[in-house]
């Protein structure tokens, strides 16, 4: 039995190193066949790592840039605002220079005035024959001759002045006109005369030709105020509203809340002709000045009374006989006299009236309040 078993261990050994030479040739050549997956999964390996990398370059770059860009856009927003605000520190330094070089024009030209507009020589030829003049006229006030135009504020009204326009055309025995008829008659009768419109002075267009009537003295002294603007300035006024009736000034209540009452012991003067309007509208502020000084020193003097309107822009004056006592006193002789006589040549305009001024349209408002 044991010789059996020893006779056939060679056998098994060479069977068994048979056996393990095919394992390791198997092996051997399993292993050379996967070898070429092995490097083609390398390689994909590889690539796909350069993709990555290369993926994470370009985001790192676009990061650089939108972070440049960034930084640029916002260098340009500062630049900008520097450049916008310096270019507006610019334009405000120079419109305060534009300004402050128009109100030293201004100041200049309020200072200066050319003396042969003030003061003409006695040598110089008249516009207004002398006889033209009437005998009593007031002496025109400083402010037409001085050279500076001072500033002045508003002559505003009050209650006091209205009952002061009351009692003193009730002391002069002016009646109220209460209506279109009664109007008539006194225009009839010369007791109200024509506006007189010069070159210097003209009317609203939108006054009916009816109440385009004011006192005989009234129209003195609107031939005098505008003598003197104009040659001043060379510019007429403009006459918005002057004899009213007592039915007018009703109706004028029921649309304008600034007219004075029509009826009782304190109404418009306009309702007795001897109170004009003069528009504020086209007036430089420099003439506005020079109206509100000539007027003051006529209503200190007594002659009329004075108030500043501005809801319609306009200068409300009440004139009063002692404007010109002489040609009222020849006016009412006159009248006494001849019931159905012209107007009396004081009263008459100081030139020819010109059509063109006297019907010319307007855009202001020609019923006024008061």
């Amino acid at each position: 039995m044991m010789l059996s078993i020893l006779r056939t261990l060679p056998m098994v050994r060479s069977a068994i190193i048979a056996f393990l030479l095919a394992v390791t040739l198997a092996v051997s050549a399993s292993g050379a066949a996967a070898h070429p997956a092995r490097a083609h999964r390398t390689a994909v390996a590889a690539k796909s790592s350069h993709v990555k990398s290369s993926h994470a370059r370009a985001s790192h770059a676009r990061t650089r840039h939108a972070a440049a860009h960034s930084t640029r856009r916002a260098t340009a927003r500062h630049a900008n605002r520097v450049t916008r605000r310096a270019a507006h520190s610019h334009r405000a330094t120079r419109q305060q220079a534009r300004l402050s070089r128009r109100r030293a024009a201004l100041r200049d030209r309020m200072r200066i005035v050319p003396a042969e507009r003030t003061s003409p020589s006695a040598d110089a030829p008249q516009s207004t024959p002398q006889t033209d003049q009437p005998a009593t006229a007031v002496a025109e006030p400083a402010s037409l001759t001085r050279i500076h135009i001072t500033p002045m504020p508003p002559l505003r009204g009050s209650m006091e002045s209205l009952v002061r326009q009351n009692q003193k055309t009730d002391a002069e025995g002016l009646e109220r006109i209460e209506t279109t008829a009664d109007l008539d008659d006194r225009i009839s009768r010369g007791l109200l005369v024509p506006v007189p419109t010069s070159d210097a002075l003209t009317i609203n267009g939108n006054l009916p030709q009816d109440r385009r009537y004011c006192r005989p003295w009234t129209a003195t002294f609107l031939a005098d105020l505008s003598r003197a603007h104009d040659l001043r300035f060379h510019r007429p006024l403009e006459v918005s509203s002057a004899v009213r009736t007592i039915d007018y000034q009703k109706r004028l209540m029921a649309t304008n809340g600034n007219a004075a009452p029509a009826e009782g012991d304190v109404v418009s003067p306009h309702v007795t002709g001897a109170t004009i309007d003069i528009a504020k509208k086209g007036l430089s502020t420099r003439e506005i000045y020079w109206m509100r000084s000539h007027l003051l020193a006529l209503q200190d003097s007594g002659k009329i009374d004075v108030e500043e309107e501005f809801q319609q822009a306009c200068f409300h004056i009440t004139v009063y006989k002692d404007y010109a006592p002489a040609a009222a006193s020849r006016k009412s002789h006159r009248t006494a006299a001849h019931p159905a006589a012209e107007p009396p040549a004081a009263a008459q305009p100081a030139g020819d009236p010109d059509p063109d001024d006297a019907t010319e349209p307007s855009a202001q408002i020609a019923t006024h309040g008061r």
